[in-house]
């Protein structure tokens, strides 16, 4: 062990702990999730970090040499080496002081190392060097946005391939006639494509929140320092972050229009996660839709078949059960609830600070995670692997009791009610019975059924 002191006293700190003492108290004091910060929240701050090392190089107020160690040290956490060194608990200090400091004290301590120092000896210092020119209370802010954007590339991949197997699906069963479905009882005809066009369209419409959403996480209100005044730092010094960032990321982030209010409002957090629910609501409905066509295999709809993934029952031999959109189902309630906490943090700002940051962050950013690991699992071992059942669903479509709906400009409602009763007191189907009683030639028949087809057909 070795001893380090801060303004509270004396602690003894591991001796190859790259963290500190102010590390160390936060381990102490905060256990109450059981699980650190999501660790892409962790290489939020760094990127930060690293950027504002370099603003301060380029505007004289660090030392370059002090600034390059730091840079070095930011790229060594960015590739994973030192995830052990951030264990602060999710639940912690509201403003995210905890691991902050936890971050410039281990980013310290590597970049003191460079330049020739002991672990523990502030060769270069966490306060004054690191975390010079910021505050807790815009950096986490901030580095949570950063950590939303960069996970983002991922989610939009999987979720874009997966509305592109969804419309494969959607064409390849463009020819497989159905009945449709409303308050679970025959509803109108339609063909399994346009069942699967109207998820794709969904999906699609999620796909574009999300991306909308995700523009307003582009401002960030680093170098706002404490309530985004902008206290003790030149006026240029945001834009010098956010210039040394995006050339670090490729990306187009910018400063904050009004640093106090990015400071005090959690909202535009609260919108991206609310765009993380209403995917999951619609991943949610789909599954849902997929278990119910799918149930059977003999007592149930049967109208599709899901890839078998594993035995369903340690009982009951050969049972097969729709595994994956169980799983999904499970995950996207997860979502809905993260998305209920991120709510509620984000209403518990008082004044000039929300103090429920690490709240907010690490939900959002478990949802995430969470939906990419859906979409992709979907993809591969669901979706693109479904069947249809064409004569179960050619056998319902005949005996559907919407079917003579688009018997209803030719022949009237009461007329067609009369035929219905027939259908389901003789077990004949409608078509059979308009045959049978020479109502309709069958090419006119076909062409009702065409033309009921609608313009998504």
């Amino acid at each position: 062990m070795r001893t380090e002191q801060d303004s509270l006293g004396k602690l003894d700190v591991p001796n190859d702990a790259f963290y500190g003492i102010h590390t160390v108290r936060s381990i102490a004091n905060f256990s109450s999730a059981g699980e650190p910060l999501p660790i892409e929240l962790i290489y939020g701050m760094v990127q930060l970090k690293q950027a504002c090392a370099a603003a301060n190089a380029e505007l004289g107020l660090l030392d370059t040499k002090v600034a390059a160690a730091i840079a070095g040290a930011c790229g060594d956490v960015l590739s994973g080496k030192f995830d052990a060194q951030f264990p602060i608990d999710i639940f912690q200090a509201g403003s995210g002081t905890s691991s902050n400091m936890n971050v410039n004290e281990v980013l310290a301590n590597l970049a003191g190392k460079e330049l020739g120092g002991s672990l523990g000896d502030r060769t270069v210092h966490p306060n004054d060097d690191v975390n010079k020119g910021q505050s807790t209370n815009n950096v986490f802010p901030s580095a949570i946005r950063v950590a939303i954007v960069e996970l983002c590339g991922e989610l939009f991949q999987t979720l874009e391939t997966l509305i592109q197997t969804l419309g494969k699906k959607a064409e390849e069963f463009s020819k497989v006639w159905k009945t449709g479905r409303t308050h679970l009882q025959d509803a109108v005809p339609m063909t399994l494509g346009q069942e699967f066009g109207a998820w794709t369209q969904a999906l699609r419409k999620a796909e574009k929140r999300l991306e909308f959403a995700c523009i307003n996480l582009m401002e960030l209100g680093v170098g706002g320092n404490a309530i985004g005044t902008g206290v003790n730092t030149p006026e240029v010094f945001p834009q010098k972050i956010i210039d040394a960032l995006n050339q670090a990321t490729g990306k187009a982030y910018r400063p904050a229009d009004n640093g106090i209010e990015i400071t005090q409002f959690l909202s535009d957090l609260g919108a991206f996660s609310s765009t993380l629910k209403a995917l999951a609501l619609d991943l949610n409905k789909i599954v849902n839709d997929l278990r119910l066509l799918s149930s059977g295999p003999n007592t149930g709809l049967g109208e599709i078949n899901l890839p078998a993934v594993e035995p369903g029952s340690s009982i009951m031999p050969g049972k097969i059960n729709p595994s994956i959109c169980e799983a999904a189902n499970m995950a996207c309630l997860q979502v809905i609830g993260n998305d209920a906490a991120v709510s509620a943090g984000c209403t518990a700002g008082q004044l000039e600070l929300n103090t429920h940051m690490p709240l907010v962050g690490s939900n959002t950013i478990k949802s995430i995670k969470i939906l990419t690991h859906v979409c992709l699992a979907l993809d591969e071992k669901c979706i693109y692997g479904i069947t249809c059942n064409d004569e179960i669903c050619k056998s319902y479509f005949g005996r559907s009791a919407g079917l003579p709906t688009i018997l209803n400009p030719a022949f009237g409602y009461e007329k067609v009610a009369e035929l219905v009763k027939e259908s389901l007191s003789t077990g004949k189907t409608l078509a059979e019975l308009v045959r049978e009683k020479d109502l309709m030639p069958e090419k006119e028949f076909e062409k009702l059924l065409a033309r009921s087809n609608g313009p998504n057909g």
